[in-house]
């Protein structure tokens, strides 16, 4: 394992759970969720699983560990655990192998219907929906009532539901639409595979972009495609959000401080890669290129996906606030999805635990008094894709 050069940071494999750790310690804050007049001991070593490998998705959770911001807020060891498939987040969460996790909304509606696990979402990093449907130019597929008899790719791990929810708020029916499992590249649409290729604008819509056209010798382009936005469908859900257990926050006093401590740092670290995309994508690239398991790495690409993620997170709106139309909408979206095989992702409304902004708006107060802004939107820089994003 090689290690990184800022601040000899590790970084082994998904398969092998292993994770970046940080060393020194500075004194917690005051801040007590469950109004506990300190009578506990503050943690100061905590695990936040994410929900794939690294990459710049996650840039503010590194940023935040490189910039010693964890340390900051009391915690002298804090191991980013990737995943790759092989780990559910919010299982991991609810396994007590990690404090927090990253994971999707919806996956883990279906988790809390279909098993009773209690989690709660304490806050809302991607405010809107990064996923598209990506067709050739000129194939007919411009919107989500051309799906009916088209095959339509998805990675399925729960990833497939916003295209399930977009179909069901058009009135199509679920059978009517070939739902073909694609690969995590864009290798289904550029072979033809597929009819529209699901992506990520953060991620496999600039693998298209990366690739060359054999028939000009160029690179791929937006004019080239025809892209489905399920931001701009009834179908979107919101996805990337911290998750902790429901019942520590509410009997662990230490567990709940530890929650706004955690959500302090983990603010400070998308600010600075707000305001410093550049630099955030050069950390990212840092560790994944150090990984024993990434994809893709190109520091180009790890610069558009920054900038992309960006966008996600910074919409106007406070940092991490979960709002609450945004939720009602994924909510009924996940009731309405069917899938081709006649199951819904959740029959029922989510208990009222399955959220609070209780922990995000303490760690939000306490950054104002320090002199911190988290709100505000983000302004794009420009990426020029190169090909493979090296």
């Amino acid at each position: 394992m090689r290690l990184s050069k800022r601040r000899g940071l590790g970084l082994a494999s998904a398969a092998a759970v292993t994770a970046l750790a940080l060393a020194a310690c500075t004194g917690p804050s005051d801040s007590d969720s469950n109004g506990a007049d300190g009578d506990f001991t503050p943690l100061t070593s905590i695990k936040l699983q994410l929900q794939w490998l690294p990459q710049a998705q996650f840039g503010g959770y590194f940023v935040a560990l490189e910039k010693g911001y964890f340390e900051e807020e009391g915690f002298d060891s804090v191991e980013i655990v990737p995943s790759g498939g092989d780990i559910v987040p919010q299982d991991a969460l609810v396994a007590g192998d990690v404090d927090f996790a990253v994971a999707w909304v919806p996956k883990v509606l279906g988790s809390i219907e279909a098993t009773g696990v209690e989690l709660t979402n304490i806050a809302q990093v991607f405010q809107s929906s990064g996923t598209l449907q990506v067709s050739w130019k000129g194939d007919g597929i411009t919107s989500v009532a051309d799906f009916e008899g088209k095959r339509i790719g998805s990675w399925g791990f729960g990833n497939e539901w916003e295209i399930f929810a977009a179909m069901a708020a058009e009135g199509l029916d679920s059978t009517t639409v070939s739902i073909t499992t694609q690969d995590f590249s864009m290798n289904a649409l550029l072979d033809g595979d597929v009819d529209a290729a699901q992506a990520m604008t953060y991620n496999e819509l600039a693998q298209v972009l990366e690739t060359v056209d054999p028939a000009t010798g160029e690179l791929y382009t937006l004019d080239d495609l025809d892209i489905v936005a399920y931001e701009d469908t009834e179908g979107a859900m919101l996805q990337d959000a911290l998750w902790a257990d429901t019942q520590r926050l509410e009997t662990d006093p230490a567990y709940a401080d530890a929650a706004v401590r955690f959500l302090k740092a983990v603010a400070k670290g998308w600010l600075y890669a707000r305001d410093n995309p550049e630099e955030a994508a050069e950390i990212v690239y840092d560790i994944a290129s150090n990984a024993e398991a990434a994809f893709p790495v190109g520091p180009v690409h790890q610069l558009w996906m920054m900038n992309e993620t960006n966008k996600l997170v910074w919409t106007g709106a406070e940092f991490g606030v979960i709002d609450e139309a945004a939720w009602k909408k994924t909510v009924a979206g996940a009731l309405s999805a069917v899938n081709q095989d006649g199951l819904n992702l959740i029959t029922e409304e989510p208990p009222a635990s399955a959220y609070s902004n209780e922990y995000i708006k303490k760690a939000l107060a306490e950054l104002a008094e320090e002199g911190f802004d988290l709100s505000g939107a983000y302004t794009p820089i420009d990426v020029v894709l190169t090909e493979g994003g090296q």
